[in-house]
């Protein structure tokens, strides 16, 4: 296995599973996306790419598998790679041994998830959108499918942006509240009136918790404020650069 930087979770730590929070390092990608970037949808060189996805899979030990991801709320079953291409969805389950589940972002949530007993794992992408709409349950739902069971199933979610990073319009929070008022707890004063600070990791965290899992933690790093770490769409957006790469976060089963 080829042994890159990563950040891992406690509870993850697992029999029989084997889970990373891959940073932006140990890739051979170039300039804005230098170096682990996996984004096959981002404008870099796609061979550099397929070999940092190659470089993450060795890291594991396994195949990656990843969906093409839209912002749904969508899971998806794999056991193995998909045949006919990636499939639009933002959960990937799997209770096959060495299919890698894996999710990216760059600020958005990456979610991992395991029952160790039943031998069920998956990886989720949550954005704002996808926290609200439930890719988070409808990962768990999928698990639970394949003889997991929520009672035993821990989650961690890897880094992404934290509140002090997340500043949003009036509009945002609107769309929050619309679905449950007392979701607004979320959202903290910006630095202007118009503005709030929101807080997508204890977002996620009260969505699993809510679902019933038996434990979940956010590992507490925020991409938009360690460039030397990771990607941000966000970061990239304020200065000016014409795209950004991507981190992966995948699990495993052994």
């Amino acid at each position: 296995m080829t042994r890159l930087p990563t950040l891992t979770s406690k509870l993850l730590d697992l029999p029989g599973v084997r889970h990373a929070f891959f940073t932006r390092q140990g890739g051979v990608s170039t300039g804005i996306y230098a170096s682990l970037n996996v984004g096959v949808g981002s404008k870099d060189d796609p061979e550099a790419v397929a070999e940092n996805r190659r470089r993450a899979a060795n890291h594991l030990g396994g195949e990656l598998v990843t969906a093409y991801q839209v912002h749904s709320a969508t899971a998806l079953v794999a056991d193995g790679p998909w045949p006919a291409g990636p499939p639009q969805a933002d959960g990937v389950v799997s209770a096959t041994t060495g299919v890698v589940c894996g999710a990216l972002a760059a600020d958005c949530a990456p979610i991992l998830f395991a029952d160790a007993e039943a031998r069920v794992v998956a990886a989720a992408h949550a954005g704002w959108k996808g926290a609200l709409t439930g890719v988070a349950e409808s990962a768990i739902a999928r698990m639970e499918g394949l003889g997991a069971r929520r009672e035993r199933i821990v989650a961690a979610v890897g880094p992404c942006i934290a509140p002090a990073s997340y500043e949003v319009g009036l509009e945002y929070v609107q769309r929050f509240t619309d679905a449950d008022r007392a979701y607004g707890r979320f959202f903290t004063a910006g630095a202007a009136p118009d503005k709030r600070q929101f807080d997508l990791p204890a977002f996620v965290l009260m969505r699993l918790e809510a679902a019933g899992i038996a434990a979940c933690e956010w590992i507490g790093r925020d991409t938009c404020a360690e460039p030397d770490l990771f990607f941000s769409n966000r970061r990239a957006f304020k200065q000016g650069e014409p795209d950004y790469g991507r981190l992966l976060s995948a699990i495993v089963l052994t």
